[in-house]
């Protein structure tokens, strides 16, 4: 984790080809900036191929899931709501 606020996060995550994260939720909206490699990202049931300098918004509390097709590296930037 690059930064770790109150307000969210910042974290870069580095895969080898064919490693990646299973199916899960996030309580908040999550951008992804891939800055090395290409993925495929599931979000919702629906693939999505990601290469870098590309962006991907991951919404809350929908399912998410992400395997690398190459060596990947991505910026997880996590922003989490106020109360107001």
């Amino acid at each position: 984790t690059i930064i770790k606020k109150e307000t969210g996060t910042v974290t870069l995550f580095a895969f080898d080809e064919g490693e990646g994260l299973s199916e899960h939720t996030a309580p908040f909206d999550a951008l992804v900036q891939v800055t090395d490699g290409e993925a495929l990202i599931t979000i919702g049931g629906k693939e999505h191929k990601v290469a870098a300098g590309q962006f991907i918004i991951m919404p809350a509390n929908i399912p998410h899931a992400l395997k690398a097709i190459t060596r990947y590296k991505m910026l997880l930037v996590m922003i989490k709501e106020q109360a107001g």
